[in-house]
């Protein structure tokens, strides 16, 4: 019996190995594929030739910063070993330089070496004038980047900087591949149409396809030096509108994540009733807001239309302080935010709305319908409807403004109800509209359409500042205002010069982090917002849907929402 049963046993491993031999083989995996929709379509995949939040999306999907903010406001590394601060030592003790050290090993999606002379090109490519860098400002201060070996890059100030976080932190500032963009610094920048569809990263996913103002497609980066991300390929697709965007998760489950789907509050309810997936909402500090032009957009004066020309351009009427503010007045924001965007909105009144130890308290009254009182203000200043059209005038210039924004439903019912408020106080208002991939477009530029060339009296956008609102702030700046000498690649949308602004903005930058600061903000805000240069309507949430079988999506208001897609895995 025991010889049997050593017979067998020793049978066994044969036995087992012609059952491997003829079974057949498994069937291959098939692609793991996440698919993203974005309704405000990519021009570029990355920050410093684009603007907009699809941009810096469809970049950060490759591209990586030194350190990220966290869903909380918190710096987190990437390519970076630690955060510096003064107490670690790598922040100096008088607040004029900061040192970052560079992990070990870093790859390109190419399999090249990243180090420090990447991170110093970086500085240089966004800071030569004619680059035409959209994120310039975030590099405002600095007096020199040098690599002190292939891992170590010291950033100096040419001032103390309080905080010192601004450059090559966040996905507005990843650092870009020195050897791939040598010959696009400058003037040659947009015409490095290969660099500039297909950047080499560091990121999980490295990018194989580009369509400007359509989509992308990554695949997995293997020379990323974390875990391997969970997904073969992502494809990132735009275009359409917000509510098809929304029913892609929602409803039909064709996609597994949707960027701003800006729908009704009652329609993301009834589509996440279904069952498939998830709304979620990040607050940070976008505020939703309408610019006021300063300058003159008249046909009739051709190429110097909302042109600055160092002052000599004034709007014929909204640079009257009186008439912006009873247009503010006349705004019910609380019925926005109720009934536009419900959960995903809240009433703004301040341009800085967040961190809370930034928000003035000064003007809350704009919390308060007030078309009456506008009514009052206007017939207080003179502004009245002379020849009985309905129509009030300023110095004899009717007041009849042109109103542009995106095209998404959310954006289309606040100009309806704006539109009709202003009405009530005697302005006439001709309201426009434009893709979100031609609005917030860089190359090429449609004058008639593009936010940034500004060819209408108002316009309405989102935008906000990081966790601390200094880089921000510094869109306002007189050096800021948008103009055809540097192709309107400034920040400051409204072309707005305030000389008291400038010289608070000054002592801003040269004081520490403290309450003294945070009072020094709080007054920017009141300028900007006492002057009516920017009016604000709404604090947005970000939003977003995703599948529930989608895991590891951390919202985030105050980086990319992409910013940790490596993690996530269904």
């Amino acid at each position: 019996m025991r010889r049997s049963l050593l017979f067998v046993l020793a049978l066994l491993p044969v036995c087992l190995l012609a059952a491997c031999r003829d079974a057949p083989p498994e069937p291959p995996r098939e692609d793991r594929i996440l698919t993203l929709r974005y309704w405000q379509a990519p021009t570029l995949p990355g920050p410093y030739l684009a603007s907009g939040f699809k941009d810096m999306d469809a970049g950060a999907v490759t591209l990586e910063p030194l350190a990220s903010y966290g869903p909380d406001g918190a710096l987190v590394p990437r390519l970076a070993v630690d955060i510096p601060t003064i107490a670690n030592g790598g922040v100096a003790a008088d607040q004029t330089s900061i040192t970052w050290t560079l992990r070990e090993g870093l790859k390109w999606s190419d399999g090249s070496d990243m180090t420090a002379r990447d991170v110093v090109f970086t500085w240089r490519y966004c800071t030569h004038a004619e680059t035409g860098c959209t994120n310039a400002s975030a590099f405002a201060g600095i007096a020199s980047v040098q690599a002190v070996d292939e891992r170590t890059v010291e950033i100096r100030f040419d001032a103390p900087t309080p905080y010192p976080y601004s450059a090559f932190v966040g996905a507005g500032t990843p650092i870009i591949n020195a050897e791939q963009f040598a010959d696009c610094v400058g003037a040659a920048a947009r015409s490095c149409h290969a660099q500039n569809t297909a950047p080499l990263g560091t990121g999980p996913y490295r990018i194989i396809e580009f369509t400007p103002n359509d989509g992308a497609v990554y695949e997995r980066n293997p020379h990323y030096r974390g875990e391997p991300p969970y997904f073969d390929r992502v494809i990132l697709r735009g275009g359409g509108d917000a509510l098809s965007a929304a029913r892609a998760v929602l409803e039909t489950g064709e996609a597994d994540y949707a960027s701003n789907p800006q729908v009704e509050p009652e329609q993301l309810a009834a589509m996440e009733a279904a069952g498939l997936g998830e709304v979620v909402v990040a607050f940070a500090g976008i505020v939703e807001r309408i610019v006021v032009n300063q300058t003159n957009p008249d046909p009739a004066l051709g190429d110097d239309r909302s042109d600055y020309l160092d002052g000599a351009n004034p709007h014929p009427f909204l640079t009257f302080t009186p008439i912006a503010q009873a247009m503010s007045m006349a705004i019910d924001r609380a019925r926005l935010a109720d009934d536009l965007y419900g959960f995903a909105g809240r009433p703004a009144c301040n341009l800085v709305a967040a961190p809370a130890r930034y928000a003035s308290a000064a003007n809350e009254g704009c919390l308060v319908q007030d078309i009456e009182g506008a009514k009052r203000l206007l017939d207080e200043h003179g502004v009245v409807d002379g020849d009985g059209d309905g129509v009030r005038e300023y110095q004899g210039v009717p007041l009849r403004v042109s109103y542009q924004t995106t095209v998404n439903p959310v954006r289309q019912e606040t100009q309806r109800l704006i539109r009709g408020w202003w009405e009530q106080i005697g302005i006439e208002v001709e309201l426009l509209q434009h893709d979100a991939s031609v609005f917030f477009g860089g190359d090429p530029v449609v004058e008639e359409a593009s936010y940034r060339r500004f060819l209408a009296d108002v316009q309405m956008y989102a935008t906000g500042p990081g966790p601390d609102p200094q880089d921000h702030l510094s869109s306002w700046l007189c050096s800021e205002v948008q103009a055809s000498g540097d192709g309107w690649a400034g920040s400051n949308n409204p072309r707005a010069c305030n000389a008291d602004y400038d010289a608070l903005f000054a002592e801003l930058a040269a004081t520490p982090i403290g309450p003294e600061r945070d009072a020094l903000v709080r007054q920017l805000n009141d300028i900007l917002v006492q002057r009516y240069y920017e009016i604000p309507l709404v604090v947005r949430g970000s939003v977003s849907a995703h599948l529930h079988t989608l895991r590891g999506v951390r919202v985030n208001g105050w980086d990319s929402e992409l910013w940790n897609i490596g993690e996530w895995r269904r």
